[in-house]
């Protein structure tokens, strides 16, 4: 039950963050370096492409960031990347951006 929680509460502040271009880290991860601002260039002409935020990524040993960039848009609609629960692993695993 609490994992259902804690797992709820990544999620709900994942969906707020969303446009911020900052993903936050799960609890009992190393402290998490200061957020990044990114600054969105103007997207190629034709509305084809989507923004997906640049995030920290733990590497192992430290956080490294992956820039934003733009993706081709798809039919459905786009997913943000988030900390997501893996039970087979027992931690938590990040889930790239992603259309649905």
């Amino acid at each position: 039950m609490k994992r259902l929680l804690v797992g709820g509460m990544v999620c709900l502040i994942g969906w707020g963050a969303i446009g911020s271009a900052i993903a936050q880290p799960p609890p009992g991860y190393a402290p998490i370096p200061p957020p990044r601002h990114e600054v969105v260039p103007p997207p190629p002409p034709g509305g084809r492409v989507v923004w997906e935020p640049g995030h920290w990524h733990w590497d192992g040993v430290r956080y490294v960031w992956i820039g934003g960039h733009y993706v081709e848009r798809r039919p459905g609609h786009w997913v943000p990347g988030h900390w997501v629960w893996a039970p087979r692993q027992g931690r938590w695993v990040w889930a790239p951006a992603h259309w649905q």
